[in-house]
């Protein structure tokens, strides 16, 4: 089963996510922080990595950066999670090494095409 981890610090947006890619049938593991997330993901490294940008302790920018720099961890495509939509924000995610940009809100759907689309162009959908 497809493993996806979800580093998301509030809480009901968290649940929402983790609900709407169970239903899809996904596997998903949850982190509150961006150090959470980079030690959850070389414990056990997932397929893919929903990360919110702003989280306490360490900044999902940050997280990503991590992430690649890690060879356990550095070919899992990172989707970063936003409400700050600015192009110098998208940009800056994307030149860590992220895959996409999402901004919230969204739809659960959405998100759910959108990570099957993402893992299928990586070969593990």
């Amino acid at each position: 089963m497809t493993k996806i981890l979800v580093a998301e610090d509030e809480r009901d947006i968290r649940e929402l996510i983790a609900f709407t890619l169970r239903f899809a049938g996904f596997e998903v593991g949850l982190a509150s922080n961006g150090a959470e997330a980079v030690e959850k993901a070389l414990q056990e490294p997932p397929d893919l990595i929903l990360m919110d940008v702003r989280m306490p302790r360490m900044t999902g920018y940050d997280a990503c950066r991590l992430l690649k720099e890690q060879a356990a961890t550095r070919d899992i495509p990172v989707v970063f999670l936003s409400a700050k939509g600015q192009e110098s924000e998208i940009h800056q995610g994307l030149a860590m090494g992220a895959t996409e940009y999402i901004l919230k809100p969204f739809a659960p759907d959405e998100l759910t095409q959108k990570v099957k689309q993402i893992l299928s162009q990586i070969g593990k959908a």
